[in-house]
């Protein structure tokens, strides 16, 4: 469930710091405070305690200097959160590295990049993020996608929807994993020991006869890694888009 939305300060301002805001205030004495310092420390902040703990005092506490020091540099909480967002989202080194490589071997990374942001920062998945604000990092990563997407026979809407639709199946199962990792930590108890717990209840599941399919599959069926699961269902989702733009070329395809 999500407690905060992207763009819920002043947007303008939001965009101008993002763009433009990495210069000392104009006014009072020479800073010992940066824009990405306070940025870098609210993110390390979030990582470490959650959304909910972010506060400016909090984050000035982190600096080791006083909360009104924070105001000559961003408004408030909320354009400091649209600057928490860019920031997480600038595209790394190995990006770079794989730009210009066949379509289905970059979406593919830009999955694994996106996997891996939410396992690092949780957070983020309790920001609505449905209108986002397009500050010079998700402008970058927006146009690597749209790269690899260069030369198909997709539409501008087409090219949109293998995105949202690559997105759209990391962000949900990286979810599943950052919950269940929070889960892990929050009772106490490991998986094993949590299944174990149930283990009564699903011998007698399994004499009632009621869940045949259930109690059939194959001992090894939960074994797999999370990484492993991540992969196979990336690469169902990779096989229907690359279905779909095979069958797009083909002549009379629509006949």
């Amino acid at each position: 469930m999500t407690t905060a939305h992207s763009g819920s300060g002043d947007i303008s301002r939001s965009l101008e710091l993002m763009w433009q805001g990495r210069e000392r205030p104009s006014r009072g004495p020479k800073p010992g405070l940066t824009l990405e310092r306070i940025v870098a420390a609210a993110v390390d902040l979030a990582d470490r305690e959650g959304l909910a703990a972010l506060s400016m005092r909090k984050v000035a506490a982190e600096l080791g200097v006083g909360t009104m020091s924070l105001y000559r540099y961003v408004p408030g909480k909320g354009e400091l959160l649209d600057l928490m967002l860019d920031h997480v989202i600038a595209p790394g080194p190995d990006l770079e590295e794989h730009r210009g490589k066949d379509w289905r071997t970059t979406m593919r990374v830009v999955a694994e990049g996106t996997y891996s942001l939410y396992l690092d920062h949780p957070w983020l998945l309790q920001v609505n993020q449905s209108r986002p604000l397009l500050g010079p990092n998700a402008l970058l990563g927006f146009d690597f996608a749209l790269a690899a997407l260069e030369g198909l026979d997709l539409t501008g809407q087409e090219k949109i929807g293998v995105i949202m639709a690559v997105d759209s199946y990391t962000t949900g199962i990286a979810r599943h994993y950052v919950l269940l990792r929070q889960a892990n930590e929050e009772s106490g108890l490991t998986d094993e020991e949590f299944w174990a717990a149930q283990a009564p209840l699903m011998e007698t599941a399994l004499a009632s006869g009621c869940y045949p399919h259930v109690f059939a599959l194959p001992d090894d069926t939960f074994s797999a890694t999370p990484e492993e699961m991540v992969e196979f269902g990336l690469a169902r989702v990779l096989d229907g888009i690359e279905a779909f733009i095979e069958a797009k070329s083909r002549p009379n395809a629509s006949g």
